[in-house]
């Protein structure tokens, strides 16, 4: 069944709990965001298509590397829920790996950017952004003493919006858009 009417009256239970929580809380807040960004990145997915960019020492196929990523924030969701799984310290190598392969294609960062170029530099922006939100959420769940978060869950977490910072930057890069510095005018 897809729905229950448990939820009606505004609560929501987690793994291994049996009180209801609010639907408002910390937690209901974090895991909200956290399948709000997965969600978001079966559409970055999507739109990779075969996309595969030429790093030094490794070729990104984007779509693949974006579906490794869903994969993993399951296993955030799944802690923060209270399951006992947490990010290992090798998934953040990963990302760093990612990122640093990326850098090295690009130009030095002297500015901020706008959002846009490529399509698929939009939508890496916006998965930027969700993941910023869900971290600041994930932290506020730990500052609050709802749930313990793994070291590397928050580490995880941080590096994955600088990942979406870089294939926003890669996107346009490789298709030859030239990045549009603000005016402040």
């Amino acid at each position: 069944m897809l729905y229950t009417r448990k939820g009606d009256s505004g609560t929501t239970k987690t793994f291994g709990c049996d009180q209801r929580v609010s639907k408002s809380s910390a937690i209901a807040e974090a895991l909200g965001s956290l399948d709000e960004i997965n969600s978001f990145l079966g559409l970055l997915k999507l739109k990779a298509g075969s996309a595969v960019w030429s790093l030094p020492n490794q070729e990104l196929a984007v779509a693949e590397t974006v579906n490794r990523i869903q994969q993993d924030l399951f296993i955030v969701q799944a802690e923060l829920a209270g399951a006992e799984k947490t990010i290992a310290e090798d998934k953040v190598k990963w990302l760093e790996s990612i990122i640093d392969g990326i850098e090295k294609t690009l130009p030095p960062i002297t500015t901020f950017f706008v959002s846009g170029g490529t399509e698929l530099a939009a939508l890496s922006d916006v998965c930027r952004t969700i993941v910023r939100r869900a971290e600041r959420r994930v932290v506020a769940v730990q500052e609050e003493g709802t749930r313990p978060v793994g070291e590397f869950t928050r580490a995880y977490l941080n590096r994955l919006s600088s990942v979406f910072y870089a294939f926003a930057r890669e996107a346009n890069h490789v298709t030859g858009i030239v990045e549009e510095s603000p005016k402040y005018q």
